[in-house]
């Protein structure tokens, strides 16, 4: 087992929420292997996209990574982020597609659990590290007050809990 990451206080609500999404990618998982509907899976996604993934992406972008712009592994965390939205937006839960089975849903769910899970392990394991060693404590002093008024709080009271059975 590996030695947990110690995290600058400032940033520590970020790697929190790291672990809802996280949590996300084994519960797509989790409904994949028990052959749960794909609509039923897209749905949470929608959910968990408007509620997670959008709002953890602006605190990201508009409060950390915004004081590196220009730096190349920022830059690889933000592509990384466009890529994830991307997916999620045009290929899983388009208006024209969120209630409609497609062939590829498992595909599609695979992949985004996958580019998800790994943008994460990038930012704990490279990028989150690098920042610490190269932004100032007053920098990370104010990213701190900045997530502290502006933090969602992941909620996991999505009604459909289909990761634990297979009916509802």
């Amino acid at each position: 087992m590996s030695k947990p990451i110690k995290r600058h206080p400032a940033i520590q609500q970020l790697s929190r929420d790291h672990h809802y999404a996280l949590l996300f990618c084994w519960k797509i998982g989790q409904g994949l292997q028990r052959q749960i509907d794909t609509i039923r899976i897209r749905k949470y996604v929608a959910y968990f996209h408007q509620h997670y993934l959008i709002p953890h992406f602006q605190e990201e972008e508009q409060i950390l990574f915004v004081l590196m712009p220009d730096d190349e592994k920022v830059k690889r965390a933000v592509a990384q982020h466009r890529e994830i939205e991307q997916l999620v937006t045009q290929q899983l839960i388009a208006p024209e597609k969120i209630d409609a089975g497609m062939p590829e849903d498992a595909s599609l769910l695979t992949t985004l659990a996958e580019k998800l899970n790994q943008h994460v392990r990038y930012e704990e394991r490279e990028l989150f590290p690098y920042l610490e060693q190269h932004l100032s404590e007053a920098q990370l002093e104010q990213v701190g007050k900045q997530l502290a008024e502006a933090t969602h709080t992941p909620d996991d009271a999505y009604a459909d809990a289909f990761w634990l059975k297979k009916s509802t």
